[in-house]
């Protein structure tokens, strides 16, 4: 559905590929969940937006979009700017994202979740932003309470036997290729503990239009060279059977949130020194 008008919504859930095989939210079957519109399509300065969902939960309006907005005749660049003019002009505050990563760091094992606390950025669009002329501070890169709401959302969804991290350095590749053995010895070495492609710039763009940024992520596969091969039955399984436990955490958290910004996210862009 072709819209001009886009609602005042101060909270927003981007879905990646661990709630791909489900309708979010529609599939968790949640009682507090009501669907108000679907299909939403704005016209945004950098073409026309990625298909949009707008729901309510606990009273709250979410507006929500599927596996980052990216599809195909679209660079992934160009879908993060349309969707997060869309967030902004929408007035939104906390955003959500998820993901399925592959494990870097020897500890980690497949269907373990992560919440991340910082990350390495290798890919290639560094250079996309909105056209607010801010200094962007990073060194708060993801919000606290956001990481709170969904560690503790994980647990409430877990059945006592999953693993969940409260922290963890998240490198950003470009995909859509799995790296090489020898990249991922690198992004070892440097620090990183999983491997993903979503993550920038996705938080630049959150902070560019002031909002919090936090993301849950479960792990797929053990990354090129570590512990064993990984397996495409076994990535199967975690895609198709493991997605509803990662939309019920994102329920979960959004229940647990509200508006307001004292973590201090919102304080960390500046107006930019580079004026003409």
């Amino acid at each position: 559905m072709y819209a001009v008008d886009i609602p005042r919504v101060e909270f927003a859930v981007i879905g990646g590929s661990s709630t791909f095989s489900i309708n979010f939210p529609q599939d968790l079957n949640a009682p507090d969940v009501q669907i108000l519109a679907e299909n939403l399509i704005f016209p945004t300065p950098y073409g026309d937006s990625p298909s949009l969902k707008l729901f309510t939960i606990a009273e709250k309006k979410v507006i929500t979009v599927r596996m980052h907005g990216w599809r195909r005749g679209v660079s992934r660049g160009k879908a993060s700017q349309q969707l997060f003019w869309v967030l902004r002009e929408a007035g939104v505050k906390k955003i959500l994202a998820e993901g399925g990563v592959g494990a870097i760091n020897h500890l980690l094992k497949p269907r373990d979740i992560l919440v991340a606390s910082d990350y390495l950025d290798f890919s290639m669009r560094k250079d996309v932003g909105l056209d607010g002329d801010f200094l962007l501070t990073m060194r708060q890169p993801v919000c606290p309470v956001l990481r709170n709401a969904l560690l503790q959302a994980a647990e409430k969804c877990s059945w006592g036997k999953e693993r969940i991290f409260d922290r963890g350095i998240y490198a950003v590749t470009d995909g859509r290729h799995f790296e090489s053995p020898a990249e991922i010895i690198m992004l070892g070495r440097l620090g990183a503990d999983i491997v993903g492609q979503s993550m920038c710039p996705e938080v630049y763009l959150a902070r560019e239009i002031g909002a919090c940024y936090g993301r849950v992520d479960i792990v797929t596969n053990y990354a090129e060279g570590v512990i064993r091969d990984w397996e495409h039955q076994e990535l199967t399984d975690i895609f198709y059977h493991e997605a509803s436990r990662m939309g019920n955490i994102l329920l979960e958290a959004m229940r647990q949130i509200d508006a307001r910004q004292e973590c201090g996210c919102a304080d960390l862009r500046h107006p930019t020194l580079l004026k003409e």
